[in-house]
């Protein structure tokens, strides 16, 4: 069995026991979240598919840690006005393992 969740403005496939980095999200390490943005469930007999999002359907995970990405670097300029700036980023994240699928 796999779900489609919705977290963070960004769509995830996932089924128990996955580890996935996902958007920040406020919970300390440790917690237990549960995602209700379920777009669609995938069964053995079928795939059911919401509209925005299925009814009573939830997938369970626990948050494993907080952290940051790897820095990168933003330059920008602009040409012949001696105008640049750059700017380093950390994007933060967490990662979390999908305990189980409720359909």
């Amino acid at each position: 069995m796999y779900a489609v969740i919705e977290t963070g403005g960004k769509q995830y496939r996932v089924n128990e026991g996955d580890i996935l980095f996902i958007e920040k999200l406020n919970a300390e390490a440790d917690a237990d979240v549960t995602f209700d943005k379920v777009i669609a469930v995938g069964k053995d007999d079928g795939i059911v598919v919401g509209a925005p999002y299925v009814d009573g359907a939830s997938v369970a995970a626990k948050v494993l840690k907080n952290g940051k990405g790897k820095k990168i670097t933003v330059y920008t300029y602009k040409p012949k006005k001696d105008s640049d700036r750059k700017k380093g980023h950390r994007q933060p994240y967490t990662q979390v393992r999908i305990d189980s699928i409720k359909a």
